[in-house]
Parts: C-alpha cells; structure tokens; sequence
C-alpha cells in the first residue's frame, strides 16, 4: 500500500492508495466493515452483498478499478462504469479515499477527481464535491460526516471529527470537530456527532 499524508485543517491526515490487488482487497474489506462490522470476510461474500447492497457493489468494482494495471483493471473499470450509469455515480479511481468509505444511499454523488477524502467518512445521496478551479478540490479529513444533498465548492478543507448538516452548501474551511450548517454553512454546534461513523474501520496501523 502507497500512502499520502495531508494537512488537512491543522490535522495530519494519511490516505492509503492500492498498489496491489491485495491493497485492493483490503480497501474493499474496510468499507464492507462499515457495513457489517466484519473485518475479515472473504471478497466472495462481499461480491455476493453487493448484489443486494448497491454501495458495496460499487465499492468493490470502485477500489478494484483504483489500482490502473493487471488482468482485472478493464472488467472493474467497466462495472464502476455500469454503477455510474445506472445511479449517478460519478467518481474517479483516481480520487484518493481512505479506509471504511461509506456511501448511505447509493445515488446522485459527484466526486471531482482531485478531492482528498480520507478514512471512515460517511457521504449521503445527491451530494457534490466540485471545483471551479483546475486541478483543485475539497480536501476532508478523518471520521467526517457528510450529509445528504451537500454541495462542497472548490478547494475548502474540513476538518477530521466534523459534521456537514443535510443540503449545505460549503464555501469555507470547516474546523475538526464542530457542525456546520446552512447555504453558506456555517457552525453550529461544537459536537463532534461521532456516533453517526458507525462500525469505524481500525486505524492502528496507519504510518505515523
């Protein structure tokens, strides 16, 4: 695994990259536990949830299609594709998202390709991270809650710990561990609302 630390509104915050099919695996494994709770399942099991689950079935053809080489990278690449098509979502394999990515309802994201999203982040429907400026986007720390409807407008930070209230349109840098809210959002509370990352994938072995 390849991994790329950011400062990210006064925070360290370290994002694996695959550089392996077994980076792959455990990039699955770590959103199909924000699901389950389950760290070890086998893929097999995992593939057959998402079937019936749509974010797990995304995610497993997403994280395959993160690591661009190998035997598997065309058929992952055209099922991520399929799942775009069919529930609008648009995000890159190139986009850099950390461990336990949780999508709640699988339907309407936009991701730009250059957002920096890091582990056990939850992210409702008909939600979008964009960018006015070329080659720039969000940066979102560890443990963030994003609700639905949200709209995250270019290069702003948020910090590790925060909560993002349903339909609020981001435009400043967020600090770690408050709740914004509103069209522009703004704080509203200093809590945290850990409780809504449930099941967190185990950050124990992340590089310090």
């Amino acid at each position: 695994m390849q991994y790329h630390t950011f400062d990210i509104s006064g925070k360290k915050v370290t994002i694996p990259s695959p550089r392996s099919y077994r980076d792959c695996a455990r990039l699955i494994r770590s959103d199909y536990h924000r699901h389950t709770g389950r760290l070890n399942a086998s893929l097999w099991r995992i593939w057959l949830g998402g079937l019936s689950r749509t974010s797990m079935g995304f995610s497993f053809w997403f994280r395959l299609s993160q690591h661009r080489k190998g035997w598997l990278y065309p058929l992952a690449r055209l099922m991520a594709k399929r799942y775009k098509r069919s529930y609008g979502l648009f995000i890159s394999p190139r986009t850099l998202i950390g461990y336990g990515f949780n999508i709640q309802h699988c339907c309407g994201i936009i991701i730009n390709a250059n957002a920096v999203i890091g582990n056990n982040v939850n992210i409702g429907q008909l939600t979008t991270i964009g960018s006015n400026v070329r080659g720039r986007s969000a940066m979102i720390g560890d443990y963030v809650y994003l609700g639905p409807g949200l709209n995250i407008v270019d290069e702003v930070q948020i910090g590790s710990g925060s909560c993002v209230g349903a339909g609020a349109v981001v435009t400043r840098d967020v600090p770690p561990g408050v709740t914004v809210a509103g069209v522009p959002a703004r704080k509203i509370s200093d809590k945290t609302h850990l409780d809504y990352i449930r099941k967190p994938y185990p950050l124990d072995d992340l590089p310090s």
